[in-house]
């Protein structure tokens, strides 16, 4: 799972196998490393849950949690939709923009970045 962080935007990049896990078993996470310390660490994770009506962002010291509705990922996952946006209100006017993408293969073909990706729907046109 890839995670790009860009002022009040998180968004999420999910292969195709990460995909398969979220569905199956709820949650998929990846954890960073920052120094050798066993607490120096942070988890971004992403979960479905059916009680859920929309997206929702939970935050702890080490761990940031994207929680999503059930319905809306068995919907994207089988589906041509490409991602699921949210706008969380944080209140005091500002928001935090929360992006939950299918990753698609580079056009430049590269195989390394290609692994597990989905196919990208630009790749007609491009070839």
């Amino acid at each position: 799972m890839k995670l790009r962080i860009k002022d009040n935007t998180l968004r999420f990049r999910v292969s195709r196998s990460e995909l398969a896990r979220l569905l199956t078993s709820g949650r998929i996470s990846s954890t960073i490393r920052f120094a050798p310390a066993l607490w120096a660490k942070w988890t971004y994770t992403l979960e479905h849950r059916p009680d859920k009506t929309s997206a929702t962002l939970e935050f702890k010291t080490t761990e940031v949690v994207v929680v999503l509705p059930a319905a809306d990922v068995h919907v994207w996952s089988e589906s041509e939709q490409v991602k699921i946006y949210e706008t969380c209100d944080l209140g005091d006017g500002e928001h935090l923009d929360l992006l939950v993408e299918k990753d698609f293969a580079c056009l430049d073909l590269s195989d390394a970045d290609n692994e597990d990706t989905f196919p990208n729907p630009a790749m007609e046109v491009a070839c």
